[in-house]
């Protein structure tokens, strides 16, 4: 069972979803999802008053917003709350940890996030283990762009993309990066 919780910010209201082993999923603005082919648990949007009332998620539930507020900020995120990855597979998991490395204001290609990942022929599956990031901004997929420096795609959408590229000082000029510190 899932706790959907909202977190009002300066760009809007985002939800974040609990189980009783840590945060499973984040959505922007306007996006609340009931599914997420990575994150089955996602499908059951029933509130846990048990799990409401606990301290732990209390603590979740404050680390989600503060880390969320820091990021949109283009600041780092600071401590984050336990992941529920369970939904997922080892490889996409391998791909999020290696997300979780990328600074604010940098970014990777599919291709080093692949090989950071550990699977430095899986480009193509590095690319589609971002799109299936349950947990978009904490799990800042948002910095990894084409070979190239094109944007690519994005889960939130390209526009969110940039904005949250140009909030971490990542210059854009039209369809390319102009990556600084890289």
């Amino acid at each position: 069972m899932i706790r959907a919780i909202s977190i009002p910010t300066e760009a809007g209201e985002f939800f974040a979803h609990f189980s009783e082993r840590g945060l499973v999923g984040l959505d922007f603005p306007g996006r609340m999802r009931v599914e997420n082919p990575s994150c089955p648990q996602l499908s059951t949007q029933i509130p846990l008053n048990t799990l409401a009332a606990s301290p732990e998620f209390r603590r979740w539930e404050q680390l989600t917003a503060s880390a969320l507020r820091a990021a949109l900020a283009g600041k780092p995120a600071g401590m984050l709350p336990l992941f529920d990855w369970r939904g997922a597979t080892e490889f996409q998991q391998s791909v999020w940890r290696a997300l979780l490395r990328i600074p604010p204001g940098r970014t990777s290609t599919y291709a080093e996030v692949a090989a950071a990942a550990g699977h430095p022929r899986a480009v193509r599956a590095a690319g589609s283990a971002c799109g299936a990031n349950p947990i978009p901004v904490l799990v800042p997929c948002h910095r990894v762009v084409a070979s190239g420096g094109k944007l690519g795609g994005f889960s939130g959408g390209l526009d969110w993309k940039r904005r949250l590229l140009a909030r971490e000082g990542v210059a854009l000029e039209s369809s390319e990066l102009l990556i600084r510190g890289k």
